[in-house]
């Protein structure tokens, strides 16, 4: 049972950090070894976060090279921190050994000019250092980042290297009881913004000043460390699904959904949409079409559990071609979808029918993911929802809690819904 306890007490464990921190850490050798990887060099932020339990500030995020970690063999990791920002790591992370703090090397993703090739040689000699220090020299590396640059020194310094973002996908699958918990706080303020958004969504009001207010709702809860995206579209916007904001206004008896792209809690992330209807009740063909994206969406949670494959899930869902007479499947990606949450907002399993029918990976005990479908009129309306869930043994928690069952109707005008063609 969630606490939803935001803060640490003496009377009470809530997530136990030191737990988590010791469960991803040793999950990550977990999969390294089980892919013949002596070591691994890990560049993006929600890997180095994994082994590290080290904060990559928002500067920072999208630029591998700045900040980046290592695990080699049985050794703690390894940290490369920007410049001096060591000693702040030192002072916050008790957990880092402090011997295994460094800087970085970092070229930028080439920004550095000329200098990239010189640093990148710098970067590849610390490399082989802590291979040689792990008494892993030689054996293959694992990397998640690669560019052109690494590609050319690794292969003058022969450096064995091989892919490594499969094996930290793998651990970051499974999500334990302390990941579980902090995944629940997410859905609770998920659940809060949405109320928020309710009773200040109203026509004249336009999708930036709505996306503002929800971001400031958020900046304000304790922990919340990242709001990747408030995503507000209305009107023409919600169908194709613009997945934006802008300065639209919207106008009364308009459909408008929002979705909580990656508000980001200690590290972990939400998808959280769900549709509304500004000031009339909606038409009873927008009842329908959002009945229909429902009646998609509970049949594909309906067909999660332990065993099953993401096959299964996405089978439940019509091809592009009978929902909306799309050629391809890839015309119509990301309408009807599943994705992993955890530290990244894409963890594995990531479900659609463009791979899933024949290339499907298996439901397993602890996984964290979100099922999201849509539906809609071109370039009138659209309506979309999404649920949060959690994968147990024998049941599937749902940690998105705002309600689903119909439109969401805010404020509507005695007498509006009444007027034709309106």
């Amino acid at each position: 049972m969630a606490s939803f306890g935001m803060v640490g007490l003496d009377w009470q464990e809530r997530i136990n950090w030191d737990r988590m921190r010791k469960y991803r850490l040793e999950r990550a050798r977990e999969k390294m070894k089980a892919h013949g990887l002596g070591a691994m060099l890990l560049m993006y932020d929600e890997n180095v976060r994994y082994v590290t339990s080290t904060l990559t500030p928002g500067w920072n995020r999208l630029k591998p090279g700045l900040r980046y970690a290592m695990l080699c063999g049985d050794d703690p990791p390894v940290l490369f921190e920007q410049g001096d920002i060591g000693h702040q790591i030192e002072r916050h992370s008790p957990w880092s050994p402090k011997e295994n703090v460094r800087w970085s090397y970092a070229w930028i993703k080439g920004a550095a000019g000329p200098a990239s090739l010189q640093q990148v040689k710098k970067f590849t000699n610390a490399i082989k250092q802590e291979m040689k220090k792990s008494n892993v020299a030689g054996t293959k590396l694992g990397v998640d980042f690669i560019d052109i640059n690494m590609i050319k020194i690794f292969e003058e310094e022969k450096i064995n290297w091989s892919d490594g973002m499969t094996a930290m996908m793998e651990a970051r699958a499974i999500k334990n009881v302390d990941e579980q918990e902090a995944l629940r706080m997410v859905g609770a303020i998920g659940d809060g913004a949405h109320w928020e958004f309710m009773k200040f969504l109203e026509p004249g009001r336009t999708e930036n000043q709505l996306t503002a207010h929800i971001m400031e709702y958020l900046y304000n809860i304790p922990g919340m460390e990242d709001v990747e995206d408030v995503i507000v579209s209305s009107g023409p916007n919600t169908w194709p699904n613009w997945r934006n904001f802008s300065d639209r206004i919207v106008k009364p008896g308009e459909i408008v959904f929002m979705d909580l792209a990656a508000l980001t809690w200690n590290g972990y992330k939400s998808c959280y949409y769900r549709t509304y209807c500004a000031g009339k009740e909606p038409t009873q063909e927008q009842k329908d079409i959002y009945a229909t994206a429902l009646k998609w969406l509970y049949d594909s949670i309906k067909a999660v559990k332990v065993g099953a494959t993401t096959k299964d899930i996405a089978s439940k869902w019509p091809s592009a071609k009978e929902a909306w007479g799309y050629a391809e499947e890839d015309q119509a990606a990301a309408n009807l979808w599943g994705h992993g949450l955890g530290l990244a907002q894409y963890d594995q399993p990531v479900i659609s029918r463009i791979w899933s029918l024949d290339h499907p990976l298996e439901i397993k005990e602890g996984m964290v993911f979100a099922l999201e479908t849509q539906h809609g009129k071109m370039l009138e309306w659209g309506v979309r929802i999404e649920e949060m869930l959690i994968v147990h043994k024998d049941r599937v928690e749902i940690i998105s809690n705002f309600p689903v069952e119909q439109i969401c109707v805010v404020d509507p005008m005695p007498g509006y819904s009444t007027l034709a063609g309106r």
